[in-house]
């Protein structure tokens, strides 16, 4: 790297805190013992500004999926400006740049440069100036431009005002700065920067096949919820990174409560329709590509089995989705009828169990094709399993 792109300021400061906490902790260990209250006070704390981040830098400022109350909104900036990941302005930035050019060379943090790289290697290179009109609505909040314009002593004052006053609380100062301030951030700085690396790298494309994006459970529980990557670069829209009520994503949960209290409104969601019919897409293309690539006889057969059960798919889909905002119209106007709305739930009930037999179906064949390449007998001799389950 030339000596003149490297971004010498953010270098000094990771690189530096970095070689402190392995300095210093072994000092601080040999003489002290650290409470039970400051190390718990510093876990909490990487929650309370990692989320402020994916809830307020990455998916209210970013990609806009959600409106907050004011006094929240301070809130969430007071605590995302600790977590030392610069102003709003220059991460959304990157971060719609990340977007828009994903797995290319104009990616900031691009993956295909490696993973350590997208890690963390990009933040030692200069960024390349904020252009406008990437980032003009949020040009328009004034309390945004002012953290850009002061996010340094603003960085500085706030990891230092929270560890003197968890200093105080638990008479511990230097535990506090160290734990609080600097232990935090090491931690929270690398489950951050896994969002960019491991969430490119290890997992499903659940989603979408040509995306380096992934989704994983584990990544996850690291990076507070936002481990399902691949949806998120699928549907940035969404305030949701895990769609399943079983998903680990508490910046959602945050978001949703919020909105129950009054504190948060416009929630943006994608409609179910549209996630279940993007997945039954992937698979298709999923299924076509093994069976083109690795398919040795009865190939043109079993294609056409796969395009007519995910054609029947996609087309129940669109009916159930028809009917729903059929009866949603009915429900509206002032000529529904009992038997009206009890025809159209039946209809709706009746068009959803066809498509679980569809999908159950699906997922046989989807085995079938997976278990028996390259070479699969006709199709007709897998007619009784199909019956059978």
């Amino acid at each position: 790297m030339e000596n003149k792109n490297f971004n010498w300021g953010p270098a000094l400061y990771i690189l530096g805190y970095h070689l402190l906490l392995l300095i210093a902790l072994p000092i601080y260990f040999f003489h002290f013992t650290p409470s039970w209250q400051i190390v718990t006070t510093s876990a909490v704390m990487i929650y309370v500004t990692g989320m402020s981040v994916t809830a307020g830098y990455h998916r209210l400022y970013s990609h806009s999926t959600y409106k907050i109350h004011p006094i929240i909104e301070v809130i969430l900036l007071f605590f995302a400006t600790m977590a030392t990941q610069g102003s709003v302005l220059r991460w959304a930035y990157d971060h719609r740049q990340h977007h828009a050019f994903v797995d290319t060379d104009r990616d900031p943090y691009s993956i295909k440069k490696g993973f350590w790289y997208a890690h963390f290697l990009w933040l030692l290179e200069k960024p390349k100036e904020i252009e406008n009109k990437t980032v003009a609505d949020l040009y328009k909040k004034p309390l945004i431009r002012f953290q850009h314009r002061f996010y340094g002593p603003l960085m500085l004052v706030t990891n230092g005002l929270t560890s003197l006053f968890f200093g105080w609380c638990f008479g511990d100062y230097l535990g506090a700065f160290l734990f609080v301030w600097f232990v935090r951030l090491f931690f929270l700085h690398h489950f951050t920067w896994f969002i960019n690396s491991l969430a490119h790298t290890w997992g499903a494309r659940t989603f979408c096949q040509e995306l380096s994006a992934v989704d994983n459970y584990l990544i996850s529980m690291l990076t507070f919820g936002e481990g399902y990557h691949n949806y998120h670069h699928t549907f940035s829209y969404d305030y949701r990174n895990g769609i399943r009520w079983y998903h680990f994503d508490p910046t959602k949960w945050l978001i949703w409560t919020l909105s129950k209290l009054g504190l948060a409104s416009q929630l943006r969601k994608n409609q179910f329709h549209f996630i279940e019919k993007r997945l039954i897409l992937e698979r298709k293309q999923l299924l076509l590509d093994k069976i083109h690539s690795s398919l040795s006889n009865n190939k043109r057969i079993w294609e056409e089995k796969v395009i007519v059960l995910t054609e029947s798919i996609l087309d129940k889909l669109q009916r159930v989705k028809q009917a729903k905002e059929d009866r949603l119209r009915l429900k509206r106007s002032k000529e529904r009828t009992k038997e009206a709305l009890s025809e159209l739930s039946f209809q709706i009930k009746t068009i959803k169990n066809g498509l679980k037999a569809e999908y159950k179906h699906c997922k046989i064949l989807s085995r079938q094709i997976m278990t028996f390449l390259p070479s699969l007998p006709d199709p007709g001799q897998f007619l009784a399993l199909d019956s059978e389950q």
